[in-house]
């Protein structure tokens, strides 16, 4: 691939990602792409056809015209119904044509990406008509790929690839939301800190401290006297974060020291995607 140096290594974890589903998938018979993941609303098929639909709108292919349903329980806000009309879409498809579809979409975004000579701060097509950076588009991509591919791994009892690159963009991403979501969404009080720190095959302790104005910043150092601290898994860590799981379905996994009432506060708002 020769895309700018700076957006290699979301290249190459998306890449990474995207074959690890293809592989995940191709052995599937029909039935098995009704079962449920742990993605909110969407079976194996729906995760697929997620997967194709956005990659096809890198690629500038026009958006499907289509009418959804109003009995989808999970989609409840513009950005899901707009994530939701490229799954519909496809729900009917058969097996081989998922796997088809699938394949060809990756050959052509790897030609896509062979030839990529555009700048990372170029602007690209977004959802909801709107724009972003190529390098956050890439970033993206590479996020919302490694998510799926464990939510087929979960589903399909085949582990892995905890550790890939995919899987350090997604702490990347899921880290720079902790601010908001300890000093903001949680209401930690001014001037404390929380320590959250994370085992695993991804390893990392980072502290978010809220100052005297009630903005968090989130930084490497340990603090001596924090408000709360957060040990987990990092599995645990990233499900949470994603919305896969709720912290009272795995209280044997995170283990909280300090102000227990914002300890929960902040597992409550925990989920930054789903």
């Amino acid at each position: 691939m020769t895309v700018h140096p700076s957006l290699q290594n979301y290249a190459d974890a998306w890449s990474h990602s995207i074959e690890a589903i293809a592989e995940l998938v191709q052995p599937l018979v029909e039935g098995e792409w009704n079962r449920r993941t742990p993605c909110p609303g969407w079976s194996v098929r729906d995760i697929v056809s997620h997967v194709i639909g956005l990659e096809c709108e890198m690629l500038g292919d026009p958006r499907p015209i289509h009418t959804l349903p109003r009995d989808l329980y999970h989609v409840q806000s513009e950005i899901s119904r707009y994530m939701e009309m490229q799954v519909d879409v496809r729900r009917h498809h058969t097996a081989p044509e998922m796997t088809s579809e699938l394949e060809y979409t990756i050959i052509r975004r790897n030609r896509q990406l062979r030839n990529e000579n555009r700048a990372p701060d170029a602007m690209v097509r977004a959802p909801l008509g709107t724009q972003q950076t190529l390098e956050q588009a890439m970033r993206t991509r590479a996020f919302d790929i490694w998510v799926h591919e464990q939510d087929l791994r979960t589903t399909l009892s085949r582990p892995g690839n905890l550790d890939s690159g995919g899987a350090l963009v997604t702490r990347d991403v899921l880290l720079e939301a902790l601010p908001k979501v300890v000093a903001k969404d949680a209401g930690a009080p001014p001037n404390t800190a929380i320590v959250f720190d994370v085992n695993g095959p991804v390893e990392f302790l980072r502290t978010v401290r809220v100052d005297a104005d009630g903005r968090g910043r989130i930084d490497g150092s340990p603090s001596l006297g924090p408000a709360v601290t957060l040990t987990m898994d990092w599995e645990t860590y990233f499900r949470l974060a994603c919305g896969r799981v709720r912290a009272a379905a795995v209280p044997d996994r995170i283990k909280t020291d300090g102000d227990a009432d914002l300890a929960a506060a902040i597992l409550r708002e925990f989920a930054v995607t789903q």
